[in-house]
Order: C-alpha cells, then sequence, then structure tokens
C-alpha cells in the first residue's frame, strides 16, 4: 500500500501539471483517498476538513446520499444526449428553477460547461447583442480591477491587468476598459467619489462598451475583497444611462456563499446577463448556466445571425443537470440561511480577534467566507504541511489565508479551521519575508 501510494505521487509529479504550479519545481501534491461530510481521507492516513469546499463547490459536503442517488438514477436512464435538436427533463427543470430563484428579469437559461466558459458565452451575447442594435462599435468590455473571471481567453481579458496574465498573452488578449477597484468595504460609510474612476470610462468610452462586467460584492481569487453595495447599485444606473449591459459573474458567489441566495441581491439589483457554476452541482460534476433577459436574447435572434453564435459538445449534460437539481433542492431542505448565518457569526466570533496578530494586515468575513491578509506572503509548501498536521485542508495564496468551507460543517467542525488559522498567523516560519 504504501508502495503504491509513493508510486503514485510519483507518477502525478511527473506527468500531471496542477493548476498555476511548475513542472520542473511542483508543489507537493497530496493523496486523496476517499471523502465524505467536510473530511478528505488522505491516502497517507490523515484525516482533514476542507475549509475549501474544493474551491467553493462542494456547499453540502462529500458524498452526499442525496445527491449520489439523483446521479445513480439519472444515469441508469442516459447520460448524455446532445442538445442540438433534442431536450431532456433535467434540463428543463434546471432552467425553470434557476429562472424562479434568480433575481427579476433573467428568464432565459444557457447551460455551459464551465465557468469560464459562462464568462466567454456572456461576452459573446453581450458583443453580439449590441451588433444587433447596429452598435458594431461597442465591442470592448468594462471591468474593475482586481477582478477574476476566469482562464481561457476572454475571460483572462476581464481579469485584473496586473495580478492577471495580460503581460503573458500581450499582443493576443483583448485590451479592455478598467476602472479602480471600489475602495470601500461592505461595512464601511459610503462616499459617492467612490465611483469616479468608473463614471470616467463611461462617460470617455460608453460608446465603444458592449458591457460592465464584475463579480457583484466579493472579488474573489483577485483579492478575496468585499465591497459596499452602494458600488453595485452606481454600476446598475451608469449601465442604463450609457445603454450598456451588466454582465454579474457570480459563479463563485451563488447560491448563498456570500449571505444572500445571489451577491446581486445585497445591493437589490438584477444583471441582464448572470453567470453561474461552482456551487451549482454542489461540487459533483462540472456545469455553468449564463442567463439573460428576454429582451438580450430577442435582440440577438433578431440580429444578422439570427442565432447565439456558441454550442459545446456537452451543453446541458444530462447527468450534470440532474445532478444540479438534486442540489439546488438540497439548498432549501438544508435552509442554507441558517447554515450560512451560523458559520458567518462563528467566523466574526473566532477570527476577527486574530487583526491583532503582528502578522496580519486584515481580517474580513462576509456569509460563509473567512478572510486573513497577511503583511507577508506565504511559502505554499510549508503552510500547506502545517494545515494538514494540524488537521484542515486550506489552500493559501499570495497574502490572503482563507476559508470557505462546506455549508453543513458542524461548529466543532469549523472551531477546528478558525484554531488552525489562529495557530498558523502566529508562525513565523511560513512567511516568505519575515
Amino acid at each position: 500500500m504504501v508502495k503504491k501510494y509513493t508510486d503514485l505521487l510519483r507518477c502525478d509529479q511527473e506527468t500531471l501539471w496542477h493548476p498555476y504550479t511548475s513542472m520542473t519545481n511542483p508543489l507537493p501534491s497530496y493523496l486523496v483517498d476517499d471523502a465524505d461530510g467536510v473530511y478528505l481521507h488522505l491516502a497517507s492516513g490523515e484525516k482533514i476538513i476542507d475549509g475549501m469546499s474544493s474551491w467553493w463547490s462542494v456547499v453540502h459536503g462529500y458524498n452526499n446520499a442525496f445527491i449520489n442517488d439523483a446521479m445513480k438514477a439519472q444515469i441508469d436512464k442516459f447520460s448524455h444526449v446532445m442538445f442540438g435538436g433534442l431536450t431532456h427533463e433535467p434540463a428543463v427543470q434546471l432552467a425553470k428553477t434557476l429562472i424562479d430563484i434568480t433575481p427579476a428579469g433573467l428568464d432565459k437559461v444557457f447551460l455551459a460547461d464551465s465557468g469560464s466558459v459562462a464568462v466567454e458565452v456572456a461576452i459573446k451575447m453581450a458583443i453580439q447583442y449590441q451588433h444587433s442594435l447596429g452598435q458594431a462599435d461597442k465591442n470592448k468590455l468594462l471591468t474593475i480591477k482586481n477582478g477574476y473571471h476566469g482562464d481561457t481567453f476572454a475571460a483572462m481579458s476581464v481579469c485584473d491587468p496586473v495580478n492577471g496574465m495580460h503581460s503573458l498573452f500581450s499582443g493576443f488578449i483583448t485590451e479592455n476598459y478598467f476602472a479602480d477597484a471600489p475602495d470601500i468595504g461592505f461595512d464601511d460609510v459610503w462616499v459617492d467619489s467612490a465611483i469616479d474612476s468608473l463614471k470616467q470610462q463611461f462617460a470617455d468610452n460608453h460608446q465603444h462598451i458592449a458591457a460592465l462586467i464584475l463579480e457583484p460584492i466579493v472579488q474573489g481569487a483577485g483579492g478575496m475583497r468585499f465591497y459596499h453595495p452602494q458600488y453595485l447599485r452606481a454600476c446598475r444606473a451608469l449601465c442604463d444611462q450609457y445603454e450598456v449591459l451588466l454582465i454579474a459573474d457570480e459563479i463563485a458567489t451563488g447560491f448563498g456563499r456570500s449571505g444572500k441566495l445571489f451577491a446581486c441581491e445585497h445591493a437589490d439589483i438584477s444583471p441582464d446577463i448572470l453567470c453561474l457554476g461552482k456551487a451549482l452541482t454542489g461540487g459533483y460534476l462540472t456545469l455553468a448556466a449564463t442567463l439573460c433577459t428576454t429582451k438580450v436574447a430577442n435582440t440577438i435572434s433578431e440580429g444578422e445571425a439570427g442565432v447565439f453564435m456558441h454550442g459545446p459538445t456537452f451543453m446541458g449534460n444530462p447527468l450534470a443537470c440532474a445532478t444540479a437539481n438534486a442540489s439546488l433542492e438540497l439548498l432549501i431542505k438544508n435552509d442554507w440561511q441558517s447554515q450560512v448565518s451560523a458559520i458567518e457569526q462563528q467566523l466574526r466570533t473566532e477570527l476577527l480577534p486574530l487583526q491583532q496578530s503582528k502578522n496580519v494586515a486584515d481580517v474580513r468575513v462576509l456569509g460563509a467566507i473567512g478572510v486573513i491578509e497577511a503583511k507577508y506572503p506565504v511559502n505554499m509548501a510549508i503552510i500547506q504541511q502545517k494545515f494538514v498536521e494540524m488537521g484542515v485542508w486550506i489552500r493559501p495564496f499570495g497574502k490572503l489565508i482563507y476559508i470557505m468551507p462546506p455549508f453543513v460543517i458542524s461548529s466543532a467542525e469549523l472551531k477546528t479551521l478558525t484554531q488552525a488559522l489562529a495557530n498558523i498567523v502566529d508562525c513565523d516560519e511560513v512567511f516568505k519575508n519575515i
């Protein structure tokens, strides 16, 4: 067993390219042998609590019997059929549910493969919409700095221009417009000057802007920042004023993570186009959705092409749709509001005091998201090993040490995560510049 374990890890390092890693100097990987609830069982014997929900997605925990049964029932019927000219009950039911639970006015659903593809679809919708209106010059996107929208090319073009990958792909990535990121926190006092940069971009470039795209309230991988709801209301008003579409990227925040079912609800606004993914299937299968208004859909359909120009092979995959339906049903059955509220209260109680640590610059909590911004970058290999030794799985990046646990986590299990964070921030050896 030990030999099999070491052989698998050796083969992994020699052959598999993990996200954002080097093949010549790879970070250690930990071999998962089993998973249930909030626990990952490592082949090396450790049982660790997943504080990351496998990047925001596994909200109901692993190996959930309700979702497992729904998948088994669907796979015994059929796991996939093409979506061109064919349809099926899981996709129809999923579309109906998404229309019912998302902000008002979003009543057309395009089912995609992943979050990045959902963003690509949204951008294509916006450009094709403007083209159908005879405004072909409106073919650029406006966004805000510190954002993250995915790793495919159109998605990369609206990620932060400094922290993203723009310099590596200069000349190939489309050049879009960037406003300063909102600098007023979620609970701070609002001042109107916070939108000056955004207003200037609209005033100067609206004739070229097809849509404004941003992550509502929570900027995720671009910095784990929470901004004021009034900023989002101002975005909606400016888009209306300049006849620009508003795209809300809720791939990370959708389905309760921020304390609202969708982060747009913090500002009581509805976008023209909405991107969903990650927790849509409870982390079981890759699936995403891009919703839009009837106005957007009809305008595109009445334009030069007469159709929307996109169609992935695995669009509307029945197994993924059945899984998503089960996940959404479970979200309601489990009373996600109470789950997230309890997590938020405990995170505030146990994490906010860590602001006093000499290595901590800031601590932020919103919904089921807890963020520690350190003063120094972390050494990933060292900090990861120490977390595993503490019985938790937490995956920091840069100066950010954060958790977004499964909604089903118990108070005691969450305490294990927060205690690990409390221990790690006082551990100088995990920080590179100390």
